[in-house]
């Protein structure tokens, strides 16, 4: 047996992605195009991503030389992340057996292994000879890690395509750039979390879809332009929306996994350009800033038909919608109110839901109306007839929002349901049931819920509902501002 360079015997685990048959051809033919740009580009570092439950990006830096061998041993990582809340607090049993969710392989923290997928390896246009590139989580023998959610999404479009589709989406995002006042905290102020950043407004109040808005944003915009599309991401527009500095991005549609891909990519790379040119930007839904509007994150999607490509949604009658795109619509409608758990996972989120606001309160669905839950792009004989899931938030994780709405979706078109009539008046007066005042509310929907359960798997639902759950107890023990104002004084 030949000896194994030293260098392999550090990183990884040896002939780890070909021992357990981990990439397809396309991605080792990728893998073989990554590593000649990291060579011929004169790449220094290669940030090793993987999306988090949070669809947060948590990272190591490999040296361009080491590059080469994680492609073919990955990469170890604890999985001590996976324990973690937005703010590092801990909330599963660490160290019990099978961390409280009877997951055996994950006591006591131990290492998993990051397998590099090179087919999103891209240059980072804002990092100097700095590379990047997502991966999945595996167990030490091979197996895919079940609270890894990109794994979720996956055994998902597998489920789609087992049935003679495609899984196509776009995305429509809104989020907040502010300009950034302060750029240091004291040691006195680290803390689980830290202080939000001092911000002003950038653009000069409401006023939305104005060029001359668009106009005052234009320097941060231009270079967000510049290195998106750099990232190769298939930038379709930039708007002005509702509120001061709330911008929307939408871009083309894409295939599989690659729309949530881009989104996990896009916001990791606009928090990072911003802060770099003095910018703060945000995808929380409802910053707590005077006169501030909403953000949330539509998911424009439809099914392609594998034989043949064309949109399985497309309705040759007076319907806007074809038979199946009428079943996915009832399945998605059906399963709403545990659904929301995955679309809108934060406690500032619900905020979001008000009458009136362009954001839907109830389980309701129309042809173009953006009042509704559920939004029908299209007509009888459009061939981009779609659907619009309106419940998103943009702080949602990419992949449990993409998974949970096809896992319903496919639910409607396995058991032929059909959706209650579309609204054809005032979505908001409708009688429908309201979605979720608040996660606790949701999480509570999710935990009675067995569809999710069977559909995603046991694991992750549970781990989602201790995440969840653990979010809305530190948050329930705070004392706030509303209470201080309100009883402080009077009592």
């Amino acid at each position: 047996m030949p000896a194994i360079p030293l260098r392999d015997l550090a990183v990884g685990k040896v002939g780890f992605v070909q021992e357990h048959g981990l990439l397809t051809e396309e991605q080792q033919e990728a893998g073989e195009r990554a590593a000649a740009s990291v060579a011929s580009q004169g790449i220094r570092t290669v940030r090793v991503s993987w999306a988090d439950q949070h669809g947060a990006t948590r990272t190591k830096f490999v040296s361009a030389r080491d590059f080469p061998v994680v492609l073919r041993n990955g990469l170890d990582m604890t999985s001590a992340l996976l324990s973690m809340d937005t703010t590092n607090h801990v909330f599963t049993h660490l160290f019990a057996q099978g961390i409280g969710l009877g997951i055996p392989e994950l006591t006591g923290s131990p290492d998993v292994v990051l397998v590099p997928d090179p087919t999103t390896f891209c240059v980072l246009p804002w990092a100097p000879a700095t590379a990047w590139v997502l991966c999945d989580m595996y167990y030490a023998d091979g197996r895919p890690v079940p609270l890894s959610t990109r794994n979720v999404l996956r055994s998902q479009l597998a489920a789609v395509r087992a049935m003679g589709y495609e899984f196509v989406s776009g995305l429509e995002v809104e989020f907040y750039i502010t300009r950034r006042e302060t750029g240091r905290i004291g040691p006195e102020e680290t803390g689980w979390p830290a202080p939000a950043p001092g911000v002003s407004i950038l653009a000069q109040g409401y006023q939305a879809l104005s060029e001359a808005r668009l106009d005052e944003l234009t320097p941060i915009l231009t270079t967000l332009r510049d290195h998106v599309e750099a990232l190769g991401l298939p930038l379709r527009t930039m708007e002005d929306e509702w509120g001061p500095g709330q911008c929307e991005f939408t871009f083309d549609p894409l295939p599989g996994v690659e729309s949530a891909d881009a989104m996990v990519l896009f916001r990791s790379a606009v928090k990072q350009i911003c802060h770099a040119e003095g910018y703060h930007a945000t995808f929380m839904c409802r910053p707590h800033l005077p006169n501030i509007t909403s953000s949330g994150w539509h998911l424009h999607l439809s099914l392609q038909q594998l034989a043949g490509g064309a949109n399985a949604f497309a309705s040759d009658r007076d319907r806007p919608l074809s038979a199946i795109g009428e079943q996915f619509a009832a399945g998605i409608l059906e399963h709403a109110l545990p659904m929301t758990v995955f679309t809108t996972p934060t406690i500032n989120g619900y905020k979001r839901f008000k009458p009136y606001s362009f954001a839907p309160d109830r389980v309701n669905w129309a042809v173009e109306s953006r009042g509704a839950m559920l939004r029908v792009q299209g007509q009888g004989g459009d061939p981009t007839s779609h659907l619009e899931n309106r419940l998103g938030e943009p702080a949602a994780n990419p992949y449990l929002y993409t998974a949970a709405t096809i896992a319903a979706g496919l639910d409607g078109i396995r058991r032929t349901l059909a959706p209650p009539p579309l609204v054809e008046t005032d979505p908001y007066v409708e009688d429908a049931p309201r979605l979720p005042a608040a996660l606790w509310e949701a999480v509570d929907a999710l935990d009675r819920d067995t569809f999710f359960r069977q559909a995603l798997g046991r694991e992750i639902v549970d781990y989602i509902v201790m995440l969840k759950r653990a979010e809305v107890s530190r948050f329930l023990g705070e004392v706030t501002d509303w209470e201080q104002r309100e009883y402080f004084e009077f009592y």
